[in-house]
């Protein structure tokens, strides 16, 4: 057995390092995103991709508290059987388990919390390439983009967790001496004690798209601070979560804790054990990832308990000038079609002066702004396998039914066409449509169109521009916003508009970052400040609702009086 102090020991560099990295915000990861060779060594992605596929038509090996039967319930986006099944949940006897775990978890402080994280991240990412395939297969993302968001990027979001609550939980001192000075006395004298106490039963809920990035942040902030977690996946990509899990109760028991700190609660669609575990008066903390219906549902239902939410939003794009048009429209399309759309962080909504815009390549106007952006999709997904690599599959029906639906409005400026995988015959991939609205139309875009739907949205000027943005995004939500302006004013007036929606803001992205993707340690996800999500990835907010600070104190008696 190694102890929880051990482990600490292991990867105190680590944690302190990345501690450091939340200080500092420049790029820091501790997880290598390429899937090369010589990076991970010869064998490690054959080793990797023999692991997935043992996995495949049998029952995962895991044991889950109080199990009835077993679910399959996954179907892969690129056509591939799966046939993976995991032993069905009894969400009281979870709870009852997670509960009797806890205060030996509580005892062991939080630096032996954060060597025992530490250790599972780092076996989660020396199984990165099974856990890729198993990603993909679950996601529709292409493999590299599964090993990457799925995989290093996710590993170093779990680290950044940590890091920011073993930092809130160790900035008090667990011991304290006390002395109050007295006249003509000795000081008054005591010893104080601190003690972090989770808040109580944690539930992760997952996510189809996002299964590992999305969750990881919750589920290594909730055990750091001293509390048993729940995963309840999605039931469209549980295998990505099952392995975590898995690992998770390995480190566990190895290092002397009961396993049961961390269970996997699996059902069949429209059991309902994400409400059912959620409202639990010993569910304490819930962390959600996924529509706005149920997150909203949440909020409003889940009182005992503190809840994190990342739902929907009007994701939005400001067209005003710029100095690179051709660099505008490459960064614009690759946005508009990197996992066909399927981020929380893709740009829905882009708005653009209807009298067109001012260019290092001429005016430009709004046709021929449409024209272009059309183009340049074109010319990115021109080649069949360059576009499978970037667009992945779609990964369930909804998300069809949404890009057929937007292909039926007037005024299509780029349509939606089918995609062939020669990796993947049966792969279900689209290219983004892209549809003209008017300002006007507020009906149809100020709904969440998640998938490889966007429109541009002609206004009549880029104060207008500016307005609809913050109005849309204070009523519906937004993760991501992103202006190209020329002009120090517009960009002064973007950023006190981004302010007022309570949305983070790119500018002017031209080369190659893109206004989807965040950098672990250095940039936020999400605010809480619009209703897209009540925290964000990761601040000081997002960890400290997870546990209290207790104190106990007693006397010192004074220099040469005994004790009682």
């Amino acid at each position: 057995m190694t102890t929880p102090t051990e482990l600490y020991e292991t990867h105190r560099e680590l944690l302190d390092r990345a501690v450091r990295a939340t200080r500092e915000r420049d790029y820091w990861s501790a997880f290598p995103e390429s899937p090369s060779k010589s990076v991970y060594g010869e064998d490690a992605a054959p080793a990797g991709e023999r692991a997935f596929t043992a996995l495949l038509g049998k029952t995962f090996p895991i044991e889950v508290p109080g199990a009835a039967g077993t679910v399959a319930t996954e179907r892969s986006p690129f056509g591939i059987e799966l046939g993976v099944s995991y032993p069905k949940a009894d969400p009281l006897a979870l709870i009852a388990a997670a509960r009797a775990a806890t205060p030996a978890w509580r005892a062991v402080g939080p630096l032996g919390r954060a060597g025992v994280a530490a250790e599972i991240i780092k076996r989660i990412n020396a199984r990165s390439f099974e856990l890729a395939h198993a990603v993909q297969h679950t996601t529709g993302q292409a493999f590299v983009m599964a090993f990457q968001a799925g995989g290093t990027h996710a590993q170093d979001r779990a680290l950044e967790a940590v890091a920011y609550a073993l930092a809130a939980s160790t900035r008090l001192p667990a011991d304290a001496a006390w002395a109050k000075p007295q006249r003509g006395g000795d000081p008054l004298r005591l010893e104080k004690m601190t003690t972090v106490v989770g808040r109580g039963v944690a539930v992760v809920i997952g996510c189809t798209t996002f299964p590992t990035w999305n969750s990881y942040p919750g589920l290594f902030a909730s055990l750091v601070t001293g509390n048993a977690v729940i995963i309840k996946p999605h039931p469209g990509a549980v295998l990505p979560l099952a392995i975590t899990v898995q690992i998770c109760r390995e480190v566990l028991a190895e290092a002397g804790q009961s396993p049961d700190l961390v269970t996997l609660a699996v059902e069949e669609p429209g059991d309902g054990i994400a409400a059912t575990l959620a409202t639990h008066p010993d569910v304490r903390i819930v962390d959600f990832t996924g529509s706005s219906d149920f997150g909203n549902w949440l909020e409003a239902n889940a009182r005992q308990a503190v809840v994190y939410t990342e739902k929907a939003g009007l994701n939005t794009v400001i067209v005003d000038s710029t100095d690179d048009y051709k660099g505008l429209l490459r960064n614009l399309s690759f946005s508009l079609s990197l996992y066909s759309g399927q981020m929380c962080t893709t740009p829905q909504n882009i708005l653009v002066p209807r009298d067109g815009i001012e260019t290092d390549a001429g005016h430009k106007s709004l046709d021929e702004f449409g024209a272009d952006l059309a183009a340049s999709l074109g010319k990115l997904l021109g080649d069949p396998k360059r576009a499978a690599g970037t667009l992945g599959a779609i990964v369930n029906d909804g998300v069809l039914g949404r890009l057929a639906e937007a292909g039926t409005l007037p005024s299509v400026v780029h349509p939606s066409a089918e995609v062939a995988d020669e990796q993947f015959a049966n792969a279900t991939i689209r290219t983004p449509v892209v549809v003209r609205l008017d300002a006007a139309d507020d009906k149809v875009y100020t709904r969440e169109w998640f998938g490889p739907v966007s429109f541009l949205i002609a206004t009549d000027s880029t104060p207008a521009s500016l307005a609809l943005f913050v109005e849309t995004v204070r009523a519906h939500g937004a993760l991501t916003a992103l202006v190209h302006s020329s002009s120090p004013d517009v960009l002064d007036a973007a950023r006190e508009a981004a302010l007022d929606a309570g949305v983070h803001l790119s500018e002017n992205l031209t080369g190659g970052v893109f206004v989807n993707q965040t950098a672990a340690f250095s940039d936020l996800h999400g605010t809480g400040a619009n209703p897209a999500a009540t925290a964000s990835l990761t601040d000081d907010y997002f960890v400290t609702g997870r546990f209290f600070t207790l104190q106990s104190r007693h006397h010192v008696p004074a220099a040469g009086v005994e004790g009682p």
